[in-house]
């Protein structure tokens, strides 16, 4: 069935109809009050108006305006009449309904003497059965005060002080100050305060240092409102500070007399401080002094001790050469191995270079048969006839090339001992040696092969006591104890042995003079060192120092006491 397009618009006109009717059956409606705050003068009247959307007759609605909470009522209207009961006492009096156009949806309250606490946010709100609907408002109040009042105070900081004053303002007016050309300048000083009223005294304050500033003005503003107040005043030329030659002067004065105090303040602090540090230097020296001589003293006192019973002291390798007589000698050709190289003056000695070398550089021990050893002796021999005690000094050189060890033997032997193609330097074939192979040092059938020492010995030396039957070792380097050999039975002829494996290997046998151009380190203080390293604290019997030294050096250098005896070599 099709339609005709006169029925179609009979059909949407009922329907338009239908709506409109509906819409006024129905309770819903919006509340609207003004978009921009409300803005009225400080002790004038102002109204807040509302209104509802779609308009109505709100006779028989309840109507209330309040501040932030609901029971803050400014006004209250219900039942048709004015509910004075629910009314804050702030307002009681200041507020009524202005109802002319009530049956259209339109009212508004009006407040009577406006004070600064009415100032803020307010609410409306209408209650029509179960709905209801509210708006908000702002209302701003102003109060424009009393007229800035310009006063001249009197000369301050080189130019003139001013001071403006205004009360009565709400809110805190905005002052600035300004010449004749508009020109801005700021306050040095302002200051507010507010009254029990809510209203604000404001005082500012501004010092004219330029004398061509003759007029300035001080205004003040409401910043809402914009209204402004402005007042102006004339400032005679005469009545700026004049500047005086002589206060110039005296300025300057000042200036140069202080640098000058400060001057002698600073010298006087700066002689101060030399002697006082001249005073510590002073007393240093003396402390050091005195500390030398003390040390002086008791070092000698020590020696002496130490001179009583040497033997039993072994450390100290500077006082014990006093007690040995320096052996001077030189290596003997006829006794080097054809793989050896002597210098021209016959004490160093060094390996020829690619030189085959069985086995590898192990511990006596470990020597296999096929091992040559490369020695030379001494040329000079003891024998039992020599009775004073020999010492002599030797400097080792171990280096480490690629795949290469190296191993330095030093000490004595008997010229019983064999030392054609393999044999073993050990003291059952009456060899007493020293060996510094890779940075340890090892003494062949000892007790303990690696004595723990406080640095690795470069120079050594060889003390021999043939009445004692004792050979010992010392690190010439700090005079620290190596090791001994003790309880020998000397017999036959002795020489220095000396023997060598590894490229880069060499021994020096050192001058024993006060100058030692053989040897690149010469021998230092060591019983300094040894001092040093005591407790200073000596007992009086020389006995129990010596004692006391003997076993604290033994455990420091890891000291082992070797005792043999040749018998098979020596005639019955």
């Amino acid at each position: 069935m099709v339609c005709s397009p006169d029925f179609s618009l009979l059909r949407d006109l009922f329907l338009v109809l239908l709506f409109q009717m509906s819409m006024r059956g129905s309770d819903s409606f919006l509340v609207i009050g003004p978009s921009e705050p409300i803005v009225a003068m400080l002790g004038a009247d102002t109204v807040l108006p509302c209104r509802v959307h779609p308009a109505m007759n709100v006779e028989n609605m309840e109507i209330r305006w309040f501040r932030n909470q609901f029971s803050e009522a400014v006004f209250v209207y219900q039942n048709g009449m004015e509910q004075v009961g629910e009314q804050v006492v702030d307002f009681k009096g200041r507020a009524e309904l202005v109802k002319d156009y009530i049956t259209e949806g339109r009212v508004a309250v009006r407040i009577h003497s406006l004070r600064v606490s009415d100032n803020g946010m307010y609410k409306c709100f209408f209650k029509k059965g179960t709905d209801f609907e509210e708006a908000v408002l702002e209302l701003k109040v102003i109060g424009l005060g009393s007229g800035p009042r310009v006063f001249l105070v009197g000369p301050e900081d080189g130019g003139i002080r001013l001071k403006c004053t205004g009360k009565g303002w709400f809110p805190q007016p905005e002052v600035q100050w300004e010449d004749v050309k508009g020109e801005k300048i700021p306050s040095v000083s302002e200051d507010e305060t507010q009254d029990d009223d809510g209203l604000f005294q404001i005082e500012a304050s501004l010092i004219v240092r330029d004398s061509s500033k003759t007029q300035v003005s001080c205004s003040m503003k409401n910043p809402f409102f914009g209204q402004e107040q402005v007042e102006t005043i004339f400032i005679p030329e005469s009545f700026f500070p004049r500047p005086s030659p002589w206060k110039a002067a005296f300025a300057v004065t000042l200036v140069i007399l202080g640098i000058s105090a400060g001057a002698i303040v600073y010298l006087a602090w700066k002689e101060r401080q030399g002697k006082k540090k001249l005073s510590k230097v002073k007393e240093e020296k003396e402390k050091e002094s005195k500390s030398k001589e003390s040390f002086e003293r008791e070092l000698a006192r020590r020696k002496e001790l130490y001179q009583q019973d040497w033997r039993k002291a072994e450390l100290y390798a500077d006082w014990r050469k006093e007690q040995f007589k320096a052996a001077a000698f030189t290596l003997d050709p006829k006794t080097a191995h054809p793989n050896l190289v002597l210098s021209e003056n016959k004490q160093h000695v060094s390996l020829k270079n690619n030189v085959s070398q069985n086995g590898d550089a192990s511990t006596h021990e470990e020597q296999r048969d096929s091992e040559v050893i490369f020695s030379v002796l001494g040329e000079k021999s003891f024998t039992q006839r020599d009775t004073n005690r020999q010492y002599w000094e030797v400097e080792v050189k171990t280096r480490t090339e690629a795949g290469s060890a190296t191993r330095c033997v030093l000490g004595i032997c008997s010229e019983t001992a064999k030392r054609e193609g393999w044999f073993v330097e050990t003291p059952e074939r009456n060899f007493w040696v020293l060996v510094h192979e890779e940075g340890k040092v090892i003494f062949p059938n000892s007790q303990k092969n690696s004595p723990s020492l406080r640095q690795q010995p470069h120079r050594i030396g060889v003390f021999l006591d043939w009445e004692a039957g004792n050979l010992s070792f010392y690190n010439m380097a700090d005079g620290s104890h190596i090791y001994s050999f003790t309880g020998i039975t000397f017999c036959g002829t002795l020489f220095p042995y000396f023997s060598l494996w590894g490229t880069g290997a060499s021994l020096t046998i050192c001058s024993t003079s006060d100058h030692p151009e053989n040897c690149p380190d010469s021998s230092p203080k060591t019983s300094l060192t040894h001092l040093r390293s005591c407790d200073t604290s000596v007992p009086q019997e020389a006995n129990s120092l010596l004692q006391e030294v003997n076993v604290s050096t033994s455990a420091a250098s890891a000291q082992a006491s070797y005792r043999y005896v040749v018998q098979e070599s020596c005639p019955s």
